[in-house]
């Protein structure tokens, strides 16, 4: 009985999804999906994205936590539209949360919705969320097993972004152990080798994020 009514939730969430990618695609905007860990940097890579490359494309933000609107508030000094979603202790956005969301931006004047997802590898994985596509983010402060433990959400990405790259000197991260393992688990990803503080592969990641 729990396996069906799982399996009748999904089904739900994806029904709505489905009407939210509908919704995006009249409007002729692209969403992304981006996932990870607590902590791997997510907001602060979204922040020097819109700091280093303003006026690229018209981009709204749509941050989920389970509390606070600390994120939304980071995100709304680069001058774009967001949306702060609280979960209060789910740990993961839907597509009802999201079809709320996208009710509260400016969707005629945007060309990228970029989705900051509760800070989990489980969860996130599962729900649809009506995305183009999901980017999930890496940190070398994780140790470098992470793909294999959580194949899930690497599975289902276009792209992965490794954060904190500055900081592979001081750790024991074995970064080329860990791209052979994302691409053995994702032959088609594409990986970006970034740190925000120094601004190393951003470019790349932007380039190919808008250009796309």
């Amino acid at each position: 009985m729990k396996v069906i009514l799982a399996k009748s939730l999904l089904k739900a969430n994806s029904d709505v999804a489905k009407l939210n990618k509908d919704r995006l695609d009249g409007c002729k905007v692209k969403a992304i999906n981006l996932i990870s860990s607590p902590g791997t940097g997510k907001t602060t890579l979204l922040e020097k994205v819109l700091e280093l490359y303003p006026g690229k494309m018209s981009v709204g933000v749509i941050e989920g936590d389970i509390a606070t609107i600390r994120d939304a508030e980071r995100i709304a000094t680069k001058g774009v539209p967001v949306v702060q979603i609280n979960t209060q202790g789910i740990c993961h956005l839907d597509a009802r949360m999201i079809e709320k969301a996208l009710g509260e931006l400016p969707l005629d004047q945007l060309e990228l919705v970029i989705i900051e997802n509760v800070g989990n590898l489980v969860c996130p994985a599962a729900f649809d969320l009506g995305e183009h596509e999901k980017i999930a983010l890496l940190s070398v402060t994780e140790g470098d097993d992470k793909a294999a433990k959580y194949p899930r959400v690497f599975e289902a990405a276009t792209a992965v972004i490794i954060t904190k790259a500055d900081l592979l000197p001081y750790i024991d991260f074995d970064l080329n152990a860990c791209l052979k393992e994302l691409l053995q688990i994702n032959p088609r990803l594409k990986i970006f080798v970034t740190s925000a503080k120094t601004g190393s592969g951003l470019a790349e990641f932007v380039s190919w994020l808008f250009d796309e």
